[in-house]
């Protein structure tokens, strides 16, 4: 299921608000809406939006809402009223839309295709950290297969001693006898554990193998075509 957006509406009109919401609302995949006015909107944390569209508002009221949005490198959208150029230089992340004639139309097109860029970013975000987690267990992974015949030699000592020890009548008592039958059967688990390591490999292998048998056979009938 895919997640809906949530766009911040910051407007002194409750006109403006429904004109907007009433509008996308009428269009396809329409995000959730958070209504707030300019003097109340700093208490909203910025995961609670992934848009902010601000209405028209004073001057002075817009610099200071701007400062507290900067900081959410969330996208931004400000329509209407004079901005002078030094604010607009000042917000590199806002758009500024004039309320020409049909500018409502615009408005939604421009946040919807903001808001799908945020989702992209998103996504490519993720699947970024999905890739660093893949390939430190595969860096993992390819050590402990490293390490395996290391690890087996180191077993085959313990077992082997603990196997002499056992072979030996009344040279340990009943407590030390239990304690040496446990570290060889712990030793034969570790063991048995490391084999499916290399059953693992094998399989991974195979698996490799008749993907690449596939690969090449897709490729030869596309050539043959």
């Amino acid at each position: 299921m895919v997640n809906q957006p949530t766009v911040l509406l910051i407007c002194e009109s409750a006109e403006f608000s429904k004109a907007v919401t009433a509008r996308w609302e009428s269009r396809r995949h329409a995000p959730a809406f958070t209504v707030t006015k300019p003097d109340v909107c700093h208490g909203t944390a910025a995961e609670d939006f992934d848009l902010a569209i601000v209405g028209p508002i004073d001057h002075a009221d817009l610099a200071g809402l701007l400062d507290f949005l900067r900081p959410t490198s969330k996208p931004v959208i400000v329509v209407g009223g004079a901005v002078s150029a030094a604010l607009q230089d000042s917000c590199f992340r806002a758009v500024f839309l004039p309320e020409n004639e049909g500018w409502l139309d615009i408005l939604v097109v421009v946040a919807s295709e903001m808001l799908q860029r945020s989702a992209a970013l998103a996504r490519a975000d993720r699947a970024e950290q999905s890739q660093a987690k893949l390939q430190c267990d595969a860096t993992l992974g390819k050590y402990m297969l490293e390490m395996r015949h290391t690890l087996n030699n180191a077993l085959t000592s313990v077992l082997g001693n603990s196997e002499l020890l056992l072979l030996e009548p009344g040279s340990l008592s009943a407590g030390a006898r239990s304690q040496v039958e446990t570290v060889r059967n712990m030793a034969i688990r570790m063991h048995e554990i490391l084999q499916r390591f290399t059953s693992i490999e094998k399989e991974l292998k195979a698996v490799d193998q008749h993907s690449g048998m596939r690969t090449r056979a897709s490729s030869t009938a596309a050539g043959a075509h």
